[in-house]
């Protein structure tokens, strides 16, 4: 029975059904180890960051300069030093509350040193985007920033938005994302590779607005959602066997009615 079940479904009427029912398996099956993977990354990733967070600031000077900094994206720092304002650029597409604006993304020359830091200021209003406006968030002097190390990155997230690089000579005041390479081909000193995105301080009032990431470290849905597909898969991978079969004794069933009808009218008449 069973092998005359497989051999129905693979000809005939039921073979593009057939097909169509072990590419959808099959999906299913993949999007479920697409969950795990998933599963796999958010558990690293919770790792990573759960341990930098444990980390004591690093504070952005000497030694510290020259170790392994993108390796400690979500680390608190500190560093001390002079902005220069004259280069600065903002991040576009930001938003606080319902409102759009731009980040502040300024280089603090490291104090002691010819390197430099971008540091994420915060949030100013989508009409103080334009340089000219930019005089009033200045802070001169020396400045002692604590925040948290970040990434350079020189894609956007999906859907966003890429930069469009400026020519061989221009300086770009306006970026879509933090790309520390690209910026710090326009300014005059050499950029860490890393930036930090400057932590709230109860005594800073004004503007620009500061705030800090907040993680989720949980294991997230995805094991769930694997399951969710691994037993689609199965249900569609059992119960079509048995739906082919139970098609088929109803067309038998029915042939034979049929050839008894006939039968009957035959002895009938």
């Amino acid at each position: 029975m069973i092998l005359r079940i497989f051999l129905r479904m693979f000809s005939g009427f039921w073979l593009p059904t057939t097909l169509l029912a072990l590419v959808a398996i099959g999906v299913m099956i993949r999007l479920g180890i697409w969950q795990l993977d998933r599963h796999d990354q958010r558990q690293a990733f919770n790792t990573r960051v759960s341990a930098q967070l444990a980390q004591p600031p690093i504070e952005l000077a000497g030694d510290a300069l020259a170790t392994d900094l993108p390796g400690m994206e979500y680390r608190s720092a500190v560093v001390r030093g002079e902005y220069d304002h004259a280069q600065e650029v903002v991040i576009r597409n930001q938003v606080w509350g319902n409102q759009f604006g731009v980040h502040l993304l300024t280089p603090l020359i490291i104090a002691g040193t010819d390197q430099a830091v971008l540091v994420d200021r915060g949030w100013i209003p989508a009409q103080d985007a334009e340089p000219e406006q930019w005089d009033q968030y200045h802070e001169p002097g020396v400045v002692e920033v604590e925040g948290m190390i970040r990434l350079s990155r020189s894609e956007p997230d999906f859907g966003g938005v890429p930069d469009q690089l400026p020519a061989p000579g221009e300086a770009l005041r306006a970026w879509n994302n933090v790309n520390i390479p690209q910026i710090d081909e326009q300014v005059s000193y050499p950029l860490l590779p890393v930036y930090i995105q400057q932590a709230p301080d109860p005594a800073w009032t004004g503007m620009p607005y500061r705030d800090q990431l907040e993680f989720e470290l949980t294991a997230g849905p995805h094991i769930g959602y694997a399951i969710q597909w691994f037993l689609f898969a199965t249900v569609l991978g059992l119960g079509y066997p048995v739906y082919v079969r139970h098609h088929e004794v109803r067309r038998s069933n029915e042939a034979n009615a049929v050839d008894e009808d006939a039968q009957e009218k035959e002895r009938e008449e």
